[in-house]
């Protein structure tokens, strides 16, 4: 039994119960999500490394039985037996007694590699897939022992949890930062799919917002040449604060990262080139890196944005700067990413996490995605530019990109302090 200060019936139930991790003793835990979600924990050492043992939501599992259960899993641990491992053959001996298959991490991996093949950019993004979720096969059909999930592999889907997640990532997510990143949200996609077919249960342990994000320790930044670029996987977050900041170079900030632009392209924008009927923004050839008129197809939110600023226009530029004719400086969209607490990231590096977003996340051609940049590179590039329905393609690519970026409806919110118009 453990001992020390435990918790009581009436704490655990109790709805104002503070997240983290709340101790019963002896290494049994009661982890309260910031959501308010509670499950039972133990955690124990083997070997000098600390693991986790999830034993059941609260409410499936009561204080009493999760008690016993920590008992139980404490004499094996003293006996130099894993119980997590214990419990995993439990199980795979009960399913096989039974005469169901039970599906493996690695299995859940390949049938999803499997079944989005057609919508990965080529055969090199599949191997990569392959690789990372450590399902390569060689040339005579065998599992390779190569990638970073090896030691999830074999491990039933159905028991994959958060330690085993953990026991991936922490190894690389300090050093390779870029690649923690994506694996994590290869195995999120592969555990949401074994979810859909009936191969596991409850929340994903892989997910970030709420989750993971709240373990794992601060990654170092990205860099793309000297753009240091937030992870995409923050962005949301970060535009969540953002919406918090007020004056022009917030709102500035926020179409440059909706409509992955540069901040040359924004901070000189005109209103002349905006087609507010048809959400349409065309960067004239002059002002473009390429030297080439650029279409821009816009989403809900930079609509808004745009419409609420055109309320109080007071001249050419969208962004006007203190002076007459002038427009704002650089200098007021850096600010307004310091102030959102992205001092460690470039304004640029935005279009940086847009395409890495693209690649990992959706199954939009590149071609499609490097239009979306303005980059013209290779002929595939240059055709898809130039047909009739790239644009439609664009618009579907920039809406799904905002709706990453703001999973929360915030059409009707836009903080905001505007100087009032000068008079003539």
């Amino acid at each position: 039994m453990a001992v020390g200060k435990q918790l009581s019936a009436k704490a655990i139930a109790s709805p104002s119960m503070a997240p983290g991790m709340h101790a019963d003793g002896d290494g049994l835990y009661l982890i309260v999500s910031p959501q308010g979600a509670k499950r039972w924990t133990f955690v124990f050492f083997m070997q000098g490394k600390r693991k986790e043992m999830g034993l059941g939501k609260l409410s499936a599992v009561s204080l009493l039985d999760a008690r016993d259960a920590a008992d139980a899993a404490r004499r094996m641990v003293a006996r130099g037996e894993n119980p997590i491992e214990a419990r995993r053959a439990n199980r795979a001996d009960a399913a096989a007694e039974a005469g169901k298959v039970v599906v493996t991490f690695g299995m859940a991996a390949e049938a999803h590699i499997n079944a989005h093949a057609s919508g990965y950019r080529n055969a090199k993004h599949i191997d990569q897939w392959r690789m990372t979720l450590s399902v390569q096969r060689d040339k005579a059909g065998n599992l390779m022992d190569t990638g970073y999930c090896l030691a999830i592999r074999d491990t039933a889907v159905a028991e994959i949890d958060t330690p085993e997640v953990m026991s991936v990532l922490l190894p690389v997510w300090l050093d390779k930062a870029e690649t923690a990143s994506r694996i994590r949200g290869r195995i999120e996609h592969v555990l949401d799919a074994a979810k859909v077919d009936g191969h596991r249960s409850g929340e994903n342990p892989a997910r970030w917002r709420g989750h993971l994000k709240l373990k794992l320790p601060k990654r170092r930044k990205l860099t793309r040449g000297h753009h240091a670029a937030m992870p995409y996987v923050d962005v949301a977050d970060f535009i969540t604060e953002l919406h918090k900041v007020e004056g022009l170079g917030a709102q500035a900030l926020e179409l440059a990262i909706l409509t992955a632009s540069r901040t040359g392209e924004i901070i000189t924008a005109k209103w002349h080139e905006f087609d507010m009927s048809g959400k349409v923004w065309t960067v004239p050839a002059e002002r473009m890196k390429a030297g080439r008129e650029h279409r821009v197809p816009l989403s809900a939110r930079a609509h808004y944005i745009l419409g609420q600023l055109a309320e109080t226009r007071t001249g050419d530029y969208v962004f006007p700067g203190k002076k007459a004719n002038a427009h704002i400086s650089n200098a007021t969209m850096s600010k307004a990413l310091g102030a959102a607490g992205g001092s460690d990231f470039t304004v640029h590096g935005f279009r940086s996490a847009f395409r890495d977003w693209v690649g990992e996340e959706t199954s939009f051609a590149e071609a499609i995605a490097e239009a979306a940049l303005a980059h013209i590179i290779g002929d595939e590039t240059e055709r898809a530019y130039r047909r009739g329905d790239a644009l439609a393609k664009r618009k579907t690519l920039m809406d799904a990109w905002a709706a990453y970026c703001l999973p929360a409806p915030v059409e009707n919110v836009l903080p905001m302090t505007r100087r009032k118009p000068t008079a003539a």
